[in-house]
């Protein structure tokens, strides 16, 4: 399923026809460009490679402004490719807007990177309650307790929850309805949250699939 790049523009509130209030993201998705075709005879697999956005020719490599190129198109800020089964009904060049591809009532999967937290502590990264703040507690507070035994097994486990960089990963959101499409203005409102900041980039797929927990 092909999908689309985009931007995430906020969060607002609107209202559903039975007169509910529904929290929804504001996506900015597209328009995409094909760039390239990717082939089961020449590169092993299928896919659609999309530009999205525009950048400075002065901040463009002489490559990227050639393989752009060749799409008609400026340098683009965003390169992202989409597998698919079937490529033959896409040219290079072509523009895919979210109206063609999205329909409201749709469940879709978006996948964006979470804010960055940097190095935090127990309490921040992982939830846990720290300790009490009387009965005898020293400068003890926010700290994550006893990571193993000595005797046995005499190591840490691996995977043990402690302060670590949080944040900044790869993040997948799933089962996300499609409440409106304003394919005039390329904007997708999709119910709930969707990972990243505002102005972070996403990455919105058709939901296909079951997802295992």
């Amino acid at each position: 399923m092909i999908g689309l790049i985009g931007k995430k523009l906020g969060m607002t509130q609107v209202f559903a026809p039975d007169g509910t209030l529904v929290s929804v993201t504001i996506i900015q998705a597209g328009p995409c460009t094909v760039v390239q075709k990717k082939t089961q005879q020449r590169d092993g697999y299928t896919a659609l490679q999309l530009g999205f956005g525009v950048r400075k020719l002065q901040r463009a490599t002489k490559a990227l402004r050639g393989h752009c190129k060749a799409a008609g198109a400026e340098p683009f800020s965003v390169l992202r490719e989409f597998g698919i089964d079937d490529v033959d009904g896409y040219e290079v060049g072509n523009a895919l807007t979210v109206g063609q591809i999205f329909q409201p009532g749709e469940m879709i999967a978006v996948v964006g990177r979470t804010k960055g937290r940097g190095y935090a502590g127990v309490i921040k990264r992982h939830g846990m309650s720290g300790f009490p703040a009387a009965r005898g507690t020293h400068e003890y507070f926010r700290h994550g307790g006893s990571i193993g035994n000595r005797s046995y097994p005499g190591r840490v486990f691996k995977g043990k929850r402690m302060a670590g960089q949080y944040g900044n990963d790869r993040m997948t959101a799933v089962h996300l309805r499609v409440i409106e499409v304003r394919p005039d203005a390329n904007l997708l409102f999709v119910r709930g949250a969707v990972p990243g900041a505002r102005g972070g980039v996403v990455l919105v797929h058709k939901e296909v699939a079951k997802v295992r927990r």
